[in-house]
C-alpha cells in the first residue's frame, strides 16, 4: 500500500454531471472497451452514458462489466468478489444513483461507508480497558491484524444503527440488548490508493460500554480471538504494524477524545 494522492493522475467518475468517485488512469483503457456504458474521458471524467437514466439500469450495466472484469483476471480487488451492494452517491444524505458491487468500489474510488465499535470496560475502580480483535488470518484484507471489538460495511438498504447492531452481533456474539445501548461519537474519514484503486473512506463510530465480566465470543469467522487490554497497552500497539490502519485511527480518536493521548504531545 502506498499514501499519498494519486488525484492529479485520476479521472473524476461521474453520473449524471454528479462527481461519485476518481478512477485511476489504467483503468480507463478497459472502461473504453464498453462505450455502451461509458463516455470516454472528456474534461477531466469519465462518466455513464445518458441512456442509463435510472438508478437499476446504470447499476445492471456497470455490473456486467465488472463481472466481465471478474472473469477475465484483470484485478485482485475482484477476486475477492461479495455479492453485496454499496450505495453510489455523491453525498451521503443523497438518494443512490446505483449500487456496486462492494469489492469493486476501489476501482472507481466510490466512498465506501462503514461501522467501527470500540468496545471498553470500566471497572469498579475507574480504570478502562478496550476489547481488541484478532482478525482471521483468512480475511481477504488485514489478515492476522488487530482490529476494534466489531466494524463492517454499511450494505445498501441497511442504516447506520442497523449495520452496527448487526455486526456487534454477527462478529462478537453481542446481544442486541447491549449493542443497542451503544453511543454514536464520531466519523473517521480517509482516502488512500493501491494497485487496485481509490479507497475513500468514512466510518461512523461507536463507543459501546461492556459490562464487567462479558466476554466477546467468535461469531461468523471473521475472528480468531478477543483480547481485554489496558488502555497503556492499546497505545503501545497503535505504534505498531499490528493494527489494521483504519481502525487504528478509529482508536486513537476514542484515545484522543478519552483523554487518554493528549492531542499535542501524543503522550
Amino acid at each position: 500500500m502506498q499514501f499519498g494522492s494519486c488525484r492529479a493522475s485520476c479521472f473524476r467518475f461521474e453520473i449524471n454531471g454528479a462527481q461519485v468517485g476518481w478512477i485511476p488512469p489504467q483503468l480507463t483503457p478497459l472502461l473504453s472497451r464498453f462505450p455502451d456504458v461509458f463516455s470516454l474521458p472528456q474534461g477531466g471524467a469519465v462518466s455513464l452514458r445518458p441512456s442509463l437514466d435510472s438508478p437499476r439500469k446504470r447499476t445492471e450495466a456497470v455490473d456486467a462489466v465488472l463481472r466481465t472484469l471478474r472473469q477475465e483476471g484483470t484485478f485482485s480487488c475482484l477476486k475477492g468478489w461479495r455479492d453485496e451492494k454499496y450505495s453510489v452517491m455523491s453525498q451521503f444524505s443523497e438518494a443512490p444513483l446505483m449500487l456496486m458491487e462492494r469489492s469493486a468500489t476501489s476501482l472507481f474510488g466510490v466512498k465506501r461507508s462503514g461501522v467501527n465499535i470500540n468496545g471498553y470496560t470500566v471497572s469498579d475502580g475507574g480504570e478502562v480497558s478496550m476489547w481488541l480483535a484478532r482478525r482471521s488470518p483468512t480475511k481477504q484484507t488485514y489478515p492476522g491484524l488487530l482490529d476494534t471489538v466489531a466494524a463492517g460495511g454499511l450494505a445498501a438498504g441497511l442504516d447506520i444503527k442497523q449495520t452496527m447492531v448487526k455486526e456487534c452481533e454477527e462478529e462478537a456474539c453481542i446481544p442486541a440488548a447491549i449493542a443497542e445501548k451503544a453511543r454514536p461519537v464520531s466519523t473517521v474519514s480517509f482516502t488512500y490508493e493501491d494497485e487496485d484503486g481509490v479507497y475513500a473512506e468514512n466510518q461512523f463510530v461507536f463507543d459501546l460500554e461492556l459490562p464487567v465480566g462479558f466476554k466477546p465470543k467468535v461469531g461468523d469467522g471473521e475472528v480468531q480471538e478477543f483480547y481485554l487490554l489496558p488502555m497503556e497497552k492499546v497505545k503501545e500497539l497503535m505504534a505498531t504494524d499490528d493494527f489494521k490502519p483504519s481502525c487504528a485511527m478509529v482508536v486513537l480518536d476514542f484515545l484522543i477524545r478519552h483523554s487518554f493521548i493528549d492531542p499535542d504531545t501524543g503522550l
